[in-house]
C-alpha cells in the first residue's frame, strides 16, 4: 500500500502494527498509525489514504500538529521505563515476562506494536532473523513479522540472566553470564530463565502439610506427578466461598453475585495461565472426565474409515477414551511409537501416520511417567497440514511450563489443578469457536451456551474459587521481584521461570545421585529425552520396587511405585526388555528443597 507522508521529517520504517481501535494488523509508518489511517470514514481521510503527499492543513490542523509534536518530544525525553515495569508493547511488560509474551505473540504470527521510547529494535542492534528479533534483550523490537517467519513452526524465547549459569540444561546455550533459550520445535510451553529470586523456605511455610510441627511434618515428598501439597490460600480461597453467602448464579442478591463472580474468575484466571480465551475455558469433574466427554462429543462427527492418531507416550486417561470412541464410530486408531531407549516420542514417524481421512491427534505435553515432552509445535503443524485436531493432555506439562493454548498449536488442552497447587477438578481450554460445533449429551432445560453447555449440573463454586487461588499463588511465587509486576499473565511468566530454575537445578542433583547407584548396578534409569521435567522414572534390578518404596518410607521419604495409569509407555519399556517390573517415580514440585533431595539420595544409598 501507498504509505502517506509526514510534513518535517521523513517517514520511519513501515513495519506491521495493531490498530487501537479493532486490534488488526496495518501497514504504516509507526509515528502516523492512528484511527484515520486504518480506519477512513470521512470524504478527506479517503482522499489521503492513497495519496502519496498529505492534503493542504488548515490553520487549526498547523497548530495541532505543533502541540503533538511537543508533546512527543516531551515524551522522548523521559527515561525509559525501569526493568520489570508494563511496558508499551501490546501491554507487555518489560524483562523476561514481557520478553515471553512477546516471543509468544511472535510464534502466534502478532505484529509488534510501536515501541516505548528508549527501546531498540533487533535490527537496531544488528541482530537479524527471528533469533535475533528476540536477542535484543530489553528491546525486542520486531519489524514486520509472522508465522511464516518461523520455519517449520520454530518458537523462540529469549530471556537474560545475571551471573554465571548455575546448571547447563539440555536445550539451552550459554553464552557467558546469560543465558539464551535455543530455538525449539515446542511454542507450547515456554521456559525462559529469570533473574528473579526463589525463596523456597517462604514458600514451604504457606502450605500446612508441611509444617514441621503439623501431621506431615518431616516427609520429604516426591509425590507431585500425582499431586501437589495445597497452600493455605487456597484453602481459605474454598472455604470462603462455601461459608458465602452463596446461592446459584445470579445478579439479584449478594449471594448469586459471590456465586457469579467465582466462575467468572475462574475462567479469568485459567486462560491467564493457559493462553487461552475465557469463553473456552470448561470445568470439569477431572481431566479423565472431560477427556470422554468431549470424545464422545467428537466422535459423533467421525465416519467409519476416518483414522485417530494416539501416542504410545501418554497416560491412559488421553488413550483408552479416544480408542473406545474411535471403536464405536468405526475409526482407525493409528500409533506415534515410543524410543524406549531414549524416551523420545517417535514424531519422525507422522508423515507415514496421517492423511486426509485423520480427524484428530492427541498426544501429551509432557509424560507422566517418564517427563519426555514432544515438540508440540511440529505435531501441529503436521495434523493442521492435513485438517486434523491436536488434543493436548496438558495435566503433567502445565505443572512445569507456563503453557500457551495459542503459540503450541493445540485446539484443545486439558489439565488438573491438583498438579499445580490447586484443588481436585480438571479444566479444559479451546477456542469458542471449536466448542461451538460440539453437542454434548445434555438436560433440556439447561443452557447450550459455551462453555456452559460442556458443564453438567450447578457448578462446585468452592472448587472454583480453590483453581483461582492457586493461579495466583502461582503468579507471586517470586512477588518480590521487581521482574514480577505486570498482568497476571507476565506475574505467571515471571514464577514459572524461577521455579523451572529450582527445580531443574533439584533434577541435575537427583539425576548425579542416581548416576552414582546405576554405576553400580543398583538402579537403571529410563527419563533420558533431551527435553523433559523434573520427572525421574528408575527401575531397581533384582530388588521389588514396592520394597524399595516401602524402605524410603521408613525414613520419611515417600517416593511412589508403580507405572500410574501409563499404561502404553509402560508396555512399550516392557518390549523393549528395557525393564521387568514396576518402577520408582520421583518428581519434585516448587516447594521441594535441597534438604529434600538430600534426604532421597541418602534414603536409596541406604535402602540399595
Amino acid at each position: 500500500m501507498t504509505t502517506p507522508r509526514r510534513l518535517g521529517r521523513p517517514a520511519p520504517p513501515v513495519a506491521d502494527v495493531l490498530c487501537r481501535t479493532c486490534g488488526g494488523p496495518v501497514e504504516t509508518p509507526l509515528r502516523d498509525h492512528g484511527r484515520r489511517a486504518h480506519h477512513p470514514s470521512r470524504p478527506e481521510d479517503d482522499r489521503r489514504g492513497g495519496a502519496a503527499s498529505p492534503p493542504r492543513r488548515t490553520a487549526r490542523a498547523r497548530r495541532r500538529h505543533r502541540r503533538v509534536g511537543a508533546a512527543r518530544r516531551r515524551r522522548l525525553r523521559r527515561p525509559p521505563p525501569r526493568h520489570g515495569a508494563p511496558g508499551r508493547d501490546g501491554g507487555a511488560a518489560d524483562g523476561p515476562a514481557g520478553d515471553l509474551l512477546r516471543a509468544e505473540r511472535l510464534a502466534a504470527g502478532w505484529s509488534a506494536p510501536r515501541r516505548s521510547p528508549g527501546h531498540r529494535s533487533a535490527a537496531a542492534a544488528g541482530a537479524s532473523g527471528p533469533a535475533g528479533a528476540l536477542e535484543g534483550g530489553r528491546g525486542v523490537g520486531v519489524v514486520r513479522c509472522g508465522a511464516g517467519l518461523l520455519p517449520g513452526g520454530l518458537a523462540p524465547v529469549a530471556a537474560r540472566r545475571a551471573g554465571p549459569p548455575a546448571v547447563r540444561s539440555p536445550g539451552r546455550r550459554h553464552r557467558g553470564g546469560r543465558v539464551v533459550l535455543a530455538l525449539r520445535e515446542d511454542a507450547g510451553v515456554t521456559a525462559p530463565t529469570s533473574s528473579a529470586s526463589y525463596d523456597v523456605d517462604a514458600l514451604r511455610s504457606r502450605f500446612p502439610s508441611l509444617d514441621p510441627a503439623g501431621p506431615g511434618g518431616g516427609w520429604a515428598l516426591f509425590d507431585a506427578p500425582g499431586g501437589t501439597q495445597t497452600p493455605r490460600e487456597v484453602g481459605e480461597a474454598m472455604a470462603a466461598a462455601l461459608t458465602g453467602p452463596l446461592s446459584n448464579r445470579g445478579a439479584a442478591s449478594p449471594s448469586q453475585q459471590l456465586a457469579e463472580r467465582a466462575v467468572v474468575d475462574f475462567r479469568a484466571a485459567v486462560a491467564d495461565l493457559l493462553d487461552a480465551d475465557p469463553r473456552g475455558v470448561v470445568h470439569g469433574r477431572s481431566a479423565t472426565a472431560l477427556t470422554y466427554d468431549l470424545s464422545r462429543a467428537m466422535a459423533r462427527t467421525w465416519q467409519p474409515g476416518d483414522e485417530v492418531v494416539l501416542s504410545r507416550l501418554d497416560h491412559d486417561a488421553n488413550v483408552r477414551p479416544w480408542a473406545q470412541a474411535a471403536e464405536r464410530a468405526g475409526a482407525v486408531v493409528r500409533w506415534i511409537d515410543l524410543d524406549a531407549a531414549t524416551g523420545e516420542l517417535r514424531v519422525d514417524q507422522l508423515g507415514e501416520l496421517l492423511s486426509d481421512r485423520t480427524r484428530l491427534v492427541s498426544v501429551t505435553g509432557a509424560s507422566n511417567l517418564l517427563g519426555t515432552r514432544p515438540p508440540l509445535r511440529r505435531i501441529a503443524d503436521a495434523a493442521h497440514a492435513v485438517g486434523a485436531l491436536l488434543w493436548v493432555d496438558g495435566v503433567h506439562a502445565t505443572a512445569h511450563e507456563l503453557p500457551s493454548l495459542r503459540t503450541s498449536g493445540a485446539d484443545v488442552w486439558v489439565c488438573s489443578p491438583y498438579k499445580f497447587l490447586g484443588p481436585h477438578c480438571g479444566v479444559l481450554a479451546a477456542d469458542p469457536a471449536l466448542l461451538e460445533t460440539l453437542h454434548p449429551d445434555k438436560l433440556v432445560p439447561s443452557t447450550d451456551a459455551v462453555p456452559e453447555r460442556f458443564e453438567l449440573g450447578t457448578l462446585p463454586y468452592e472448587q472454583l474459587a480453590g483453581v483461582t487461588a492457586a493461579v495466583d499463588v502461582l503468579a507471586g511465587l517470586v512477588s518480590a521481584s521487581s521482574s514480577a509486576q505486570g498482568s497476571r499473565r507476565e506475574r505467571l511468566a515471571a514464577s514459572f521461570a524461577a521455579a523451572e530454575a529450582h527445580e531443574d537445578r533439584l533434577r541435575h542433583r537427583l539425576e548425579e545421585g542416581l548416576a552414582e547407584l546405576a554405576e553400580r548396578g543398583a538402579v537403571v534409569v529410563h527419563s533420558r529425552a533431551a527435553d523433559r521435567t523434573p520427572t525421574l522414572y528408575f527401575s531397581t534390578p533384582g530388588r521389588d520396587a514396592a520394597a524399595v518404596s516401602a524402605a524410603l518410607a521408613e525414613h520419611r521419604v515417600l517416593a511412589p511405585a508403580g507405572w500410574f495409569y501409563a499404561e502404553e509407555p509402560y508396555r512399550a519399556l516392557q518390549r523393549a526388555a528395557a525393564l521387568d517390573g514396576p518402577g520408582i517415580r520421583v518428581g519434585t514440585a516448587p516447594y521441594t528443597s535441597d534438604d529434600d533431595v538430600t534426604r532421597l539420595l541418602d534414603a536409596l544409598r541406604s535402602a540399595l
